[in-house]
């Protein structure tokens, strides 16, 4: 998108997916079409290719993400970039990032920019928050079914190689963070072959040796019942039993966890490690960890965490400060920022 001229002849169909595409991301389509406006009427002023500074920072504290993303868009251009490092905690109006260049270079892109950083850094807090609760026990993301596809990597990739998750079930995701994508098999799998212990068979034999043998067992009787049924027909090779408890029965609770774990270590079964999922908060996480749960999946506190709001400010015009009313003119010092990109 160069001119308001462009996005009047531009013609979308509706037999597509919704979601925008990479190139549709990289062409312009998805910003406000302010900013493109702004393009015509700083090129009639004669003032498109100003020198300018911008400044990006949050108004409430979180984990830095969405910044590889952000390099991506604006790689390739005549610009300075600094940034923290992806990952770095960062405080209330604290700078990001700071972009300096001609503004038509990247101008247009603010609210794909923010946009971003705002998802992704959100993810990342959320995630860290489960991680941190969980001390050390695995977290796994298992979030993507609870936003649209087109984000859902985007998403899971930020909760393992940012928030700090052991792994995530959204395939794109996981690989994005240079893992292995991880999960057993869901409910459905269970009523179709109709018996846990069936379903446990079933997966032994289909599945690679080195993948590690963790069963579902809340879908037919009582958890406590079904995970023994699957030690004993397994033995050595169970490596987890996971409860999925479903908020009809009460969902998974401390008092559950604790009676699995120790009638399963009662029967000799303490190598089996319990996964716990459905509906997790970071509370929720430590309560269960305390009770005796090994690991977590956590899907909607993570996708559904809300985004942190992130504000583009030029700071900077033709080499002089400047702010609109309420802003403070010139660079707003930050140290801990590392140098991204040179123009």
């Amino acid at each position: 998108m160069d001119s308001f001229k462009d996005i009047q002849e531009l013609q979308v169909g509706t037999q597509r997916l919704f979601s925008a595409t990479h190139e549709e991301i990289l062409d312009g389509v998805t910003t406000d079409v302010y900013f493109v406006k702004t393009r015509d009427v700083l090129r009639h002023a004669g003032k498109l290719s100003t020198p300018v500074t911008a400044e990006i920072f949050a108004r409430k504290p979180g984990i830095f993400a969405g910044l590889p993303e952000v390099l991506e868009v604006l790689r390739n251009r005549p610009l300075f970039i600094e940034a923290l490092p992806e990952g770095t905690p960062f405080q209330p109006k604290e700078v990001v990032v700071r972009i300096r260049g001609s503004y038509d270079v990247f101008g247009m892109y603010e609210t794909v920019l923010l946009g971003m950083l705002a998802s992704a850094s959100a993810w990342a807090t959320a995630a860290k928050e489960c991680v941190d609760a969980a001390e050390g026990k695995p977290v796994l993301c298992f979030g993507a079914r609870h936003v649209h596809p087109a984000i859902a990597p985007v998403m899971e990739r930020t909760a393992v190689a940012v928030g700090g998750c052991t792994g995530a079930s959204c395939i794109l995701g996981a690989k994005l963070a240079g893992r292995e994508p991880m999960g057993t098999v869901p409910h459905a799998a269970a009523l179709i072959i109709g018996d846990t212990v069936d379903l446990a068979w079933a997966y032994d034999g289909a599945m690679p040796a080195d993948d590690a043998r963790a069963v579902l067992v809340d879908t037919f009787k009582d958890e406590a019942e079904e995970s023994l049924r699957v030690a004993r027909a397994l033995g050595k090779k169970l490596a987890a039993i996971r409860l999925d408890t479903p908020g009809e029965r009460g969902g998974v609770t401390a008092d559950l966890v604790r009676e699995v774990r120790q009638r399963l270590d009662m029967e000799g079964y303490n190598h089996v490690k319990i996964i716990v999922s459905g509906g997790l908060s970071p509370d929720r996480i430590r309560d269960l960890a305390q009770a005796g749960a090994d690991s977590f999946g956590v899907g909607s506190y993570i996708s559904h965490a809300k985004p942190i709001d992130m504000t583009m400010d030029l700071k900077e015009i033709d080499g002089r400060p400047y702010a609109k009313r309420g802003r403070i003119p010139g660079i707003t010092p930050n140290p801990r920022l590392v140098v991204m990109q040179e123009g």
